[in-house]
């Protein structure tokens, strides 16, 4: 099992304990969307708590996996697989997905 996989299960654990939320999944991506925002808000302010915030929204993306029952470490790295072999158009100082790609 990998280090991503152990932290998920140590996520979960402690929402079962503590008796927080393990069956709205709408309300855990507000959460986690909750906490993105606050991360933004501490990187914006500098206020020194961006990693703590950073922290948090992992927590909840890790929640949420279990609530999905999605193992979100293989997830991560079949994405990353996926996206260092992907090709990118810049347009307007933006990276985008090559449109050639969609026709392979």
């Amino acid at each position: 099992m990998g280090q991503i996989q152990d932290l998920q299960k140590r996520v979960w654990q402690n929402k079962l304990t503590k008796g927080f939320n393990t069956t709205n999944v709408d309300r855990e991506f507000a959460l986690a969307y909750g906490e993105l925002a606050e991360a933004y808000e501490a990187h914006r302010k500098t206020t020194g708590d961006t990693g703590s915030e950073l922290a948090d929204t992992a927590i909840y993306l890790m929640g949420l996996a279990q609530m999905l029952g999605l193992d979100l470490e293989t997830e991560i790295l079949t994405k990353l697989d996926i996206n260092e072999k992907r090709t990118y158009k810049n347009v307007n100082g933006h990276h985008i997905k090559d449109p050639k790609e969609n026709e392979k």
